[in-house]
C-alpha cells in the first residue's frame, strides 16, 4: 500500500430549512476545524487522507421556498481552501421550507452528479444528509413544476435509484451516509441502496442528538 494516493471526496447535504438551526450552526462553528478533526479521528483508525474535498448542498424546499431552495457550491480542497469553505458555510442560512416534506431527494441528485475526482489510487465518494424531515415526491406536480425546479431531476424514485446505481459514482467508492427520521424516503433508500447506512433522528428536532463526533466516526468509518 506505500506510496498509494488516497482522494476522499465528501458531499455535505443539509437541510437548511427553519427546524434546522442547531446542526447548520454546528457545521459553521466546525467549518475551519473540520479537516484537522476528521484527520485525527483517521489517525485513531490507522487511516490517512491524501487529499479531501468538501462539497456544500444546502436544501430547502422548491414547492414553498422559490429561488431559495437550492444553494450548492463547488468543491472546496482542505484545509488549502478551508476560508472558503467558512465563508459559504456562514453564507447558508436556516429558514423557510414551510411544513415538511422537503425536497431532499433532489438534494441527493445533485450531489450524485458532482464533479467527483478521478484522479487517486484509491478513491471514497461520500454523500452525507443531515435533515429532519420526510421528502416530497420527484413525481409531485409532475409537468407543472414550480419556476425554479431543475429540468434535469430524475422524475421518481426509480430513475433516482439508476442515479445511483449508474456512472456518476465509481460502485467501489461511493458511500451514502443518511441521518434522517424513519420516513419516505429515507427507509426506502436505506433498506434499497448499497453502500448507505442510516441513521434515524427524529422529526421536528432538528438533529440535536447528532454530535460532531459521531459524524466524524461515520465519515471515518465509511473509508
Amino acid at each position: 500500500m506505500q506510496g498509494l494516493k488516497y482522494t476522499v471526496d465528501i458531499v455535505m447535504c443539509i437541510d437548511a430549512t427553519g427546524s434546522m438551526q442547531p446542526i447548520i450552526d454546528k457545521v459553521k462553528n466546525n467549518a475551519l476545524k473540520f479537516y484537522e478533526d476528521l484527520n485525527q479521528v483517521m489517525e485513531e483508525k490507522g487511516k490517512a487522507i491524501d487529499t479531501l474535498r468538501v462539497r456544500l448542498v444546502a436544501f430547502k424546499d422548491y414547492y414553498y421556498d422559490g429561488e431559495e431552495s437550492m444553494k450548492a457550491s463547488e468543491f472546496f480542497v482542505l484545509p488549502d481552501q478551508k476560508e472558503a469553505f467558512k465563508n459559504f458555510v456562514d453564507g447558508i442560512e436556516a429558514d423557510g421550507g414551510g411544513d415538511e416534506p422537503e425536497t431532499g431527494l433532489e438534494a441527493i441528485a445533485l450531489a450524485i452528479k458532482s464533479p467527483w475526482n478521478k484522479v487517486g489510487d484509491k478513491k471514497r465518494q461520500i454523500v452525507v444528509m443531515w435533515t429532519d424531515a420526510s421528502v416530497h415526491p420527484l413525481e409531485k406536480d409532475a409537468g407543472a413544476k414550480p419556476t425554479h425546479y431543475p429540468a434535469d431531476m430524475p422524475g421518481n424514485f426509480d430513475d433516482l435509484t439508476d442515479l445511483w446505481d449508474g456512472q456518476y459514482m465509481n460502485r467501489a467508492a461511493k458511500r451514502l451516509i443518511v441521518y434522517a427520521p424513519d420516513a419516505y424516503a429515507w427507509t426506502d433508500i436505506a433498506n434499497h441502496w448499497e453502500n448507505t447506512i442510516q441513521y434515524p433522528s427524529k422529526a421536528g428536532e432538528g438533529l440535536n442528538e447528532v454530535d460532531y463526533q459521531t459524524i466524524l466516526d461515520a465519515i471515518a468509518s465509511s473509508v
